[in-house]
């Protein structure tokens, strides 16, 4: 398989299976939610954004949300899914904090009303 084919699939072969239509495919490639490419005047996707095209189809489609909630949408999940790998980050960095120390950290409220 050459990478042609594997990465990428036709946006028409797409809509044509999921029941839409293109538009809504350049909208969110307008609003920057997906990538396309042209290539021999076919409209391509990227294969690996299709788990994330196939989510903003069923928010559009199925559950009825209009371009723009799709749009709101899409920022807020990837804006909570940035705030849970900061929170793994953050997590991961106080275990290694506590096994240093040999004991668990300190409640930022028990320090903060000792300070007052």
């Amino acid at each position: 398989m050459n990478m042609y084919t594997a990465d990428f699939i036709a946006a028409g072969e797409f809509c044509a299976y999921h029941q839409v239509e293109l538009s809504f495919i350049k909208g969110l490639h307008d609003s920057g939610l997906i990538g396309m490419t042209i290539r021999d005047g076919a409209i391509l996707l990227q294969a690996e954004e299709l788990p994330a095209l196939e989510k903003f189809v069923r928010l559009h489609y199925e559950l009825a949300i209009n371009f723009e909630g799709v749009e709101a949408l899409a920022h807020l999940l990837q804006r909570m899914d940035d705030l849970q790998e900061e929170n793994r980050a953050l997590r991961n960095r106080l275990r290694g904090f506590e096994a240093r120390t040999g004991g668990t950290a300190e409640p930022a409220e028990e320090i903060q009303a000792r300070e007052k």
